[in-house]
């Protein structure tokens, strides 16, 4: 009997039926850009929208979720993961004040399961839906002998635009600006590798176990989706000068801060100017991690910071309020180095 590809582990068939699977929620994320179909070689995106642009540039990112999969497998839940990527990707992206255009994901898997691959990718649907994107393509490779059965791993791209007078980099922001925080949903897509080892090995917790204090599973808590930031930032954008935004992802508030400031300058941070959350102040209450490394591993609550001057600071308040967006002033910019907390 001569070989075939399902007897190497591949099932051309099944990847088949995945993309029949995916096909509606990939057509909902569909903007008036969009050139072609799912199936194609390539997907389309047409630029004519954006000619009046003085000198359009185009923005890019990837990512990927990292080990917050792990949780996923294990609870046999993967449709949020896939919003995970997406805003993994697009919170990048406005940071510097682009438009999402596209996406495109990539999904590798020891054994392809078409309901499994649809519920991924309803999810990065979902992500897409919510960060005003398309997504145009894809590819989902099965990996037998790299993955174990049903082990998976997931990576995103996406590209933004902006005109390049409107860039933020950060150049403006000047000693005695305020520092805005946008709350967070929990950890979002970051420090997994250190939650799971508080959870699972330090406290000897199972994913099921109920914790009243969160009001829901330990599992769940850390499968909260990540917050897509793009509608709030967009709205803010419009009618006040946002001179940094910072997403709070690995590395926490001392690698991601000083990235968006000048040399000689810093920021100094309010710590309890905010509501962390129950599952931080969970965390906190263990008293299982030093302060510092929470601040480097985790957001604490604060998934995306602004820098805006201090005229502004109360009707960009009142603005993320009426977005129904919590937002927290959290702290100033000093001459310095780095960040301090007090």
């Amino acid at each position: 009997m001569k070989l075939t590809y399902s007897d190497a582990g591949v099932d051309i068939r099944e990847g088949n039926r995945a993309v029949e699977l995916m096909k509606e929620s990939v057509r909902s994320t569909y903007t008036s850009g969009v050139i072609g179909d799912i199936g194609l070689f390539s997907g389309g995106f047409s630029l004519k929208e954006f000619t009046s642009m003085e000198e359009p540039v185009l923005l890019a990112s990837t990512d990927g979720v990292g080990t917050k999969v792990l949780i996923g497998q294990e609870m046999n839940i993967h449709n949020t993961l896939g919003i995970d990527l997406v805003a993994m990707c697009v919170n990048d992206l406005i940071c510097q004040g682009a438009k999402p255009l596209f996406f495109l994901d990539y999904i590798a898997t020891g054994k392809l399961k078409g309901e499994k691959i649809g519920k991924i990718v309803d999810g990065i649907a979902e992500g897409c839906r919510q960060g005003n994107l398309a997504l145009i393509g894809g590819e989902t490779a099965e990996m037998p002998g790299l993955y174990q059965e049903d082990e998976y791993d997931l990576a995103g791209f996406s590209v933004g635009i902006a005109d390049k007078k409107n860039l933020i980099t950060g150049e403006d922001i000047e000693p005695g600006d305020i520092i805005l925080g946008l709350a967070s949903t929990g950890l979002h897509s970051n420090g997994y590798s250190l939650a799971r080892k508080l959870f699972l090995e330090e406290l000897g917790y199972s994913l099921d176990l109920f914790i009243p204090e969160l009001g829901e599973s330990i599992g769940e808590a850390l499968l909260r989706p990540t917050k897509i930031y793009v509608k709030e930032i967009q709205s803010l954008m419009e009618k006040f000068t946002i001179k940094g935004i910072s997403n709070i992802t690995g590395g926490g508030f001392y690698e991601n801060i000083p990235r968006i400031l000048k040399k000689g300058l810093g920021a100094k941070i309010k710590e309890n100017s905010w509501d962390k959350g129950a599952l931080f102040n969970f965390i906190i209450k263990t008293d299982k991690i030093e302060k510092k490394e929470l601040y480097r591993s985790f957001n604490m609550g604060i998934g995306i910071i602004l820098v805006i001057s201090p005229k502004d600071e109360i009707e960009v308040l009142k603005e993320l309020e009426s977005l129904h967006w919590k937002g927290y002033s959290i702290g100033k910019v000093i001459l310095g180095e780095g960040v301090s907390f007090t």
